[in-house]
């Protein structure tokens, strides 16, 4: 196993394009750890630079605390696991998992050994004498997966593996790399832009916008305490709302000036008052019926649009002063469009977010 180690990392692509800027970040020993942001965010080329496929412009990566500037991808003794899980198509799946064994001349007794145990544990000692177009996305997958695992090399390096895999597929391959993990406890660095596998596979999320570091922390963390208006609105499903508001204070209590009015917060930072503010609230913190914590703390709008999803319909709603929100309701709930509702809120369900984006600060019931 291994640690790895980014120190104020920056890639300069034809020395105009900068796709990763200034990144610092380690990656513990035996950590299960996911880049996680939106497509061009730099998390593919933070891989392919700890991976030696890239040279970085500046800064320095170290893997098991030696420094890999100059080392080259076969002497990294990291293990990269690509998007489209590419394999030698005349080869069968036998030979897929032992080429990269016999390139390194061991044994044809320890590589049939090393072969057998890898099989036996990503479930395809049946299918060892198949070659990859006899095989389906996820069993190529698995061979990809394999022939990684094969090695036993000190990290393996994750660029979105399961995203060209049906929805099925991708959550019993997503099970079996966690499971994996648990069972190894190597060092996996993982990356993806499906904010729902990052939650579900990481200790902790990295989480990157235009090459630079966001949040990092586990995903509760990242979910209930994000650090800014971005990673707040990137994760949930529906994503967050937002709203105009403006903090004020009197006679000692701290209230904000919203869409219908006023609201009385908990307690807040005395150098936060007087000033306009981004109210995030989550879908599933709002309600058609009043719940005991929320007291006297109303939306009003119309109704817009219903998106039934089964579990939960989403009611979009055009609020009195113009905005629109969302509201995760229950999915026997009859309403119509055009319908005029009043949506209750959790103050301390709240989010408040400073015009540059940064939170101000967090609370919870």
């Amino acid at each position: 196993m291994a640690s790895i180690s980014l120190h104020n990392i920056t890639k300069v692509f034809d020395c105009r394009t900068t796709a990763v800027s200034g990144v610092t970040l380690d990656v513990r020993d035996g950590e299960f750890l996911v880049l996680v942001g939106p497509s061009g965010c730099g998390k593919t080329t933070l891989l392919r630079l700890i991976a030696g496929l890239e040279a970085p412009t500046g800064g320095e990566i170290r893997v098991a605390e030696r420094s890999v500037e100059g080392v080259s991808p076969k002497d990294r003794n990291v293990a990269m696991v690509f998007q489209d899980g590419v394999l030698y198509p005349h080869m069968t799946v036998h030979d897929n998992l032992a080429f990269p064994l016999r390139m390194r001349g061991q044994p044809r007794t320890d590589v049939e050994r090393r072969v057998g145990e890898v099989a036996g544990i990503l479930g395809l000692a049946d299918l060892l004498d198949r070659k990859p177009a006899a095989l389906s996305g996820g069993q190529r997958q698995r061979v990809a997966l394999g022939r990684a695992l094969v090695r036993e090399p000190a990290a393996f390096l994750f660029d979105e593996p399961l995203s060209s895999l049906d929805a099925g597929l991708r959550q019993a391959l997503r099970e079996e790399i966690r499971a994996l993990h648990q069972k190894l406890r190597t060092t996996m660095l993982y990356v993806t832009h499906d904010q729902s596998e990052a939650m579900a596979l990481g200790d902790r999320l990295c989480v990157l916008r235009d090459g630079q570091i966001q949040q990092i922390g586990p995903p509760a963390e990242i979910y209930d305490r994000p650090a800014n208006r971005f990673v707040a609105g990137f994760f949930g499903t529906p994503p967050m709302n937002f709203l105009t508001g403006c903090l004020c204070s009197e006679k000692g209590a701290l209230f904000l000036d919203w869409a219908d009015g006023r609201v009385s917060l908990p307690a807040f930072p005395a150098d936060s008052v007087e000033k306009a503010v981004h109210v995030g609230i989550r879908p599933h913190d709002l309600s058609l019926e009043p719940l005991p914590t929320q007291g006297g703390c109303v939306l009003s709008g119309r109704v817009s649009l219903l998106e039934p999803f089964g579990s939960r319909t989403d009611v979009h709603v055009v609020v009195t002063s113009g905005e629109k929100c969302i509201l995760s309701a229950p999915p026997s709930t009859r309403l119509g469009v055009g319908q005029e509702v009043h949506i209750h809120v959790d103050p301390t369900k709240l989010h408040l977010f400073a015009s540059d984006g940064t939170a101000l600060s967090h609370w919870c019931a």
